[in-house]
């Protein structure tokens, strides 16, 4: 269990080292959610996320020896990557297992911050456990991401730059992955705020937090595909668990279509790239189950901006579905000269524009005059898609759902 002057000492030792990150306001975010909206951007740390906290301060307390030796870690790759950096600065050696999911920009990043990347595992969990054998055959010093003591207190350090920056603050948004984050930012946040609440955020797919609570101590989950990768935790740590459990006021979970939503707002309000797991607070804010925050001021935790180019593009293509932007569907129309272009002429009556079309005659009903067209259009809204639609039939063109 760490204190809040364990904290306080993280700050010293990380000083210079990690980035005092800015704590801005959003309007734009304000305004879709209802509430004073400020943006914790630790995803401008040099290696994309508030992980160089927990890495520098726990470095930099290991006995000269053991920095000689080296270190190694389990990490869906942030945590892998703050190591690398922080050790590299210290001149300590890395080792890092991620599992073979974790994303390949992280893998990427990991080996060229200098460390050595194992791929070991279908998870994280998998991925721990051969770290954990590692160790003890080469004497490597195991660092954990998130339940190591001087982890927790580095994360912490975050809380006390958000307290100085936003003193009226009214509460805090925090993703739960392992729970190291929340531990350390809600005991410094609770110290100097006592009042201001701290709402912990889960995807849906792997609530870890959520079971513990349920529980009453960490139990093991089973694990399901999420846009959060970096909270894909199959047990939260129980030093972490002991210190957030009664300085977390609520905690909601997000499913995978709000998230993705999350990540397209962000990229197109505030001009952040943001990965999954730091976009989950934001995703709780405009999800309506924290409608008590309305007209407060709330930080959210930004706090990583490491994701795939290639899986944002599609995130990015999932969340304009979830917000209506983009819809597909088949409409039967006659096979005969003229059929599509009068399909296309009525599309763009309505202002639609049409992103791709495919023709299926093999599929086609037994009227051979006809054929179904897998149209994917581009909308305003879910009710511009609806009027679509509903323009089509009163043309006489039947239309139904594709997926």
């Amino acid at each position: 269990m760490i204190t809040f002057k364990d904290i306080e000492a993280a700050r010293d030792r990380t000083a210079g080292a990690v980035y005092y990150s800015p704590c801005p306001p959003s309007i734009p975010l304000g305004e879709i959610t209802g509430m004073e909206i400020f943006c914790k951007l630790d995803n401008l740390q040099r290696t994309g996320s508030f992980k160089e906290r927990g890495a520098r301060n726990a470095l930099a307390q290991l006995s000269h020896d053991q920095q000689k030796r080296g270190v190694i870690a389990a990490s869906a790759g942030n945590h892998g990557q703050a190591l690398a950096y922080q050790g590299r600065l210290l001149g300590i050696p890395a080792t890092v297992v991620m599992p073979k999911f974790a994303p390949l920009v992280k893998v990427s990043n990991c080996q060229k911050l200098g460390a050595t990347v194992i791929l070991h595992g279908k998870d994280f969990g998998e991925a721990k456990a051969h770290a954990h054998a590692i160790a003890r055959e080469k004497g490597f010093a195991y660092i954990d991401g998130y339940d190591d003591p001087s982890i927790i207190a580095g994360q912490g350090t975050m809380g006390l730059e958000i307290v100085e920056q936003i003193p009226d603050l009214e509460a805090v948004v925090v993703p739960v992955g392992g729970a190291g984050l929340i531990a350390g930012v809600s005991l410094a946040v609770k110290t100097l705020r006592p009042s201001a609440k701290i709402v912990a955020v889960e995807a849906e797919n792997v609530a870890s937090f959520s079971a513990a609570l349920e529980a009453g101590k960490p139990t093991k989950i089973a694990m399901h595909p999420t846009l959060a990768d970096g909270l894909a935790i199959p047990q939260i740590g129980t030093n972490a668990f002991q210190i957030a459990r009664p300085h977390v006021d609520l905690t909601v979970t997000v499913t995978e279509e709000q998230i993705a939503l999350a990540i397209l707002r962000l990229v197109e309000l505030e001009k952040s790239v943001i990965e999954g797991a730091a976009a989950t607070p934001l995703a709780a804010c405009m999800s309506g189950k924290i409608k008590e925050l309305s007209g407060r001021r709330v930080v959210l935790l930004l706090c990583g901006g490491n994701i795939d180019p290639n899986v944002l593009s599609r995130v990015i293509e999932r969340g304009l579905v979830t917000d209506g932007r983009l819809g597909r569907f088949t409409a039967v129309i006659s096979d005969r000269p003229g059929g599509l272009a009068d399909l296309a002429t009525q599309i763009a009556f309505t202002g639609a524009s049409i992103k791709q079309v495919v023709h299926d005659r093999a599929f086609a009903s037994s009227d051979v005059s006809a054929v179904n067209v897998l149209c994917t259009v581009e909308t305003r809204n879910h009710q511009h898609l609806a009027e679509l639609r509903a323009l089509l039939k009163s043309r006489g063109v039947e239309t139904y759902d594709s997926r």
